[in-house]
């Protein structure tokens, strides 16, 4: 198991649900690159509503059903660790947005085996 604790960077990947790498999710592809890299952890969060770049609003309000809602990945682990990964995300984001922000890690604890 990863240890962590103190200071790290928190990686944020904003992208569209619908997006896709090889015909797979593009938020599940980052997760298992991530796994596979050995970092900390990655979650996935969908959005109700947002826009981009674009400028377009995506929404799962009802009269505007949206098939392309935001997506965020969230990755905290050392710098280190998260600034390799980030060659990966190059290849695999084409349109969204990555963010690094420095955090402080207060407590991480897995299940017990």
């Amino acid at each position: 198991m990863t240890r962590l604790t103190g200071t790290a960077l928190r990686l944020t990947i904003l992208i569209g649900e619908s997006d896709t790498w090889h015909h797979r999710p593009l938020y599940a592809e980052i997760v298992h690159r991530a796994r596979e890299a050995g970092l900390a952890g990655a979650s996935v969060f969908k959005g109700i509503e947002g826009f981009g770049a674009s400028s377009l609003v995506h929404t799962q309000r009802l009269l505007s059903l949206s098939e392309d809602l935001p997506v965020a990945i969230l990755i905290v682990d050392t710098e280190a660790r998260v600034r390799a990964f980030l060659p990966q995300l190059d290849a695999l984001v084409s349109e969204g947005l990555v963010i690094l922000d420095d955090c402080e890690v207060i407590r991480y604890v897995g299940r017990e085996e």
